[in-house]
């Protein structure tokens, strides 16, 4: 009975030298474990903290990539648009100068032809009066060169001239008239006048008047000269 007491009490003290010994050992496991996982831990956030920083770094190259790229097109459509700005500058100064010159060369060819208009009608008509004179004249010419008064009777002498001198008279008139009327136009140089030659001092008015009756003499002393040798010979006969 007494040894089993024996055994028991050293049973009992062994186990509690184990517990008492095993103790300490869990204890340091214990303290130990958080250490580690505190390391654990520092580390992942560690990490963590890189992966963010290089993710916000990416994000912020990207973005100013981005932003470089939005300014290159900005800059490249502003350049776009000082050179339409430009080519419209251009356009509408063109455009100006295309109407001011538009309206005044329109302008001037516009009163040119008005002119050129009414300077043809003048020279027309005055071209149909010289045809008409024209012919008067060359009328006459063919009556005048018809007379012969050698070829006349004695007893139709004095009547034949009679008639010849009136129509000589006659071709006078409508040359000093023709003379008159073509005075003012261009064709009054071929009568001996012209509007060039006209003037407006009495000097000039008596020039032209003198110039017309030496005209009148020229052109009818041959057909008075005439005249008067058959009358001479009429007589003598």
């Amino acid at each position: 009975m007494i040894v089993k007491k024996n055994e028991i009490f050293s049973g009992i003290s062994r186990d509690f030298c184990q517990s008492v010994a095993v103790t300490p050992m869990s204890e340091n496991k214990l303290y130990r474990k958080p250490i580690n996982v505190a390391r654990g831990r520092q580390l992942e956030l560690s990490h963590d903290s890189f992966v963010g920083q290089s993710a916000l770094s990416g994000d912020l190259e990207s973005k100013l990539r981005d932003q470089q790229s939005r300014l290159a097109q900005l800059e490249n459509e502003r350049e776009e648009i000082e050179r339409q700005a430009q080519a419209l500058e251009e356009l509408n100064s063109k455009k100006h100068v295309f109407l001011s010159t538009q309206v005044e060369v329109t302008e001037k060819l516009t009163n040119a032809c008005t002119l050129i208009d009414r300077e043809l009608l003048t020279i027309r008509k005055e071209l149909q009066e010289l045809e008409q004179c024209r012919q008067a004249f060359d009328s006459r010419l063919k009556k005048i060169a018809k007379f012969d008064p050698e070829s006349w009777k004695k007893e139709n002498l004095i009547d034949n001239l009679d008639k010849a001198i009136t129509i000589i008279d006659l071709a006078a008139d409508e040359y000093e008239q023709a003379g008159k009327h073509f005075a003012s136009m261009r064709s009054g140089g071929i009568f001996g006048t012209s509007k060039r030659r006209r003037t407006a001092t009495f000097d000039a008015d008596t020039g032209e008047f003198l110039a017309q009756v030496k005209n009148g003499l020229a052109f009818n002393l041959p057909i008075i000269t005439i005249s008067l040798i058959v009358l001479v010979i009429y007589l003598l006969k």
